[in-house]
């Protein structure tokens, strides 16, 4: 179904990240592997290549770093002869009460949530609109993984989080709005709790997926197949938003 594109993935060295990136891999995909451990990132690249015929590259960056993320997308575009898909997947954040709040966690957040997504949403553009005008498959796609916090405050411990999440999923909607011209879809895959290292990490106040109930919890792949669907569809469709949520929560 992806035969002959490629695909950028961010924060793919776990979780999520490198679920979509195995997923697109799996659809026929080149995948430019993006993000901060490249020890992580080269054991999963070995790991697609077995299963889709050397089709994975790895780039380290730290997406909060504009400069290294220009240079990685510029590299991932010339190493796989341009980029039709981009899946913003890098996040994380803390989650605590304001009053005790240190305001270095809450920058920290929005540097990684949203301004993660701004760089390379905008290294990865003048790519996305020319893979689109192209005779490959006549559109691009940008995927940004969101939240359920980003439709829905899901309590007041998630503040900053929360914010960050709104704001990409406004940023998504602008970009669709100016890029239906251009063939480049933007849509929002909207998780509830996942099984990730953000979940299960035991860090106070935030979701804890270390205790699941009966029907169990989102996997990686569940979100994975949700971003193959999205890009998948045919360039006349454009699905725009995905919430998913484990079949048992409530917020």
């Amino acid at each position: 179904m992806l035969s002959d594109t490629s695909a950028v993935v961010t924060g793919a060295s776990s979780g999520i990240g490198a679920a979509v990136a195995q997923a697109l891999a799996a659809e026929g995909a080149t995948v430019a592997l993006l993000a901060r451990r490249r020890d992580r990132l080269a054991a999963l690249a070995e790991t697609v290549d077995a299963r889709a015929g050397g089709r994975a590259h790895v780039y380290q960056a730290d997406v909060t770093d504009a400069d290294a993320v220009r240079t990685a997308i510029d590299a991932a575009a010339r190493d796989c002869g341009g980029i039709d898909i981009l899946v913003n997947n890098a996040g994380g954040g803390t989650w605590g009460p304001a009053l005790t709040a240190d305001l270095a966690d809450w920058h920290g957040t929005v540097e990684v949530n949203l301004n993660g997504v701004l760089n390379t949403t905008h290294a990865a553009l003048p790519y996305l609109t020319r893979a689109a005008a192209g005779h490959r498959r006549g559109v691009a796609d940008i995927v940004t993984i969101s939240s359920a916090a980003g439709r829905r405050v899901p309590g007041p411990m998630s503040n900053v989080y929360a914010a960050t999440k709104h704001a990409v999923g406004a940023f998504s909607e602008a970009l669709r709005q100016e890029l239906a011209e251009h063939h480049v879809r933007a849509g929002l895959v909207e998780p509830g709790v996942v099984v990730t290292e953000l979940t299960t990490g035991g860090r106070a106040h935030a979701p804890d997926a270390t205790r699941p109930t009966g029907y169990g919890l989102l996997q990686p792949d569940d979100i994975a197949a949700a971003v193959v669907f999205m890009v998948t569809r045919p360039r006349h469709a454009a699905v725009n938003e995905i919430l998913v949520r484990p079949t048992e929560q409530v917020l």
